[in-house]
C-alpha cells in the first residue's frame, strides 16, 4: 500500500500575513490532524471526526469566551 501525505490546510484564521498558527488535515484512516506551524517538529493532535466536526460547530456558532 501506498503513503499518502495529508494534505495540510491552515487556518482561515491565521490571515495572510505570514502569522499562521494551526494548520488542519483529515488523515486516511479518518481523524483529523491539528498542527502547530511554528513547530512542525512535534507531532499533530489527532481527533476523531466527530468531535472535529463539534469544534468547528461551537466555533462557528461563537460558544468560545474570547479573552
Amino acid at each position: 500500500m501506498d503513503h499518502i501525505d495529508p494534505q495540510w490546510r491552515t487556518s482561515s484564521f491565521s490571515g495572510n500575513n505570514g502569522n499562521s498558527c494551526v494548520e488542519v488535515a483529515f488523515l486516511p484512516e479518518g481523524s483529523v490532524g491539528v498542527r502547530d506551524t511554528k513547530d512542525r517538529t512535534r507531532p499533530p493532535q489527532h481527533h476523531s471526526a466527530a468531535a472535529w466536526a463539534g469544534f468547528v460547530r461551537d466555533i462557528r456558532a461563537d460558544r468560545f469566551t474570547r479573552r
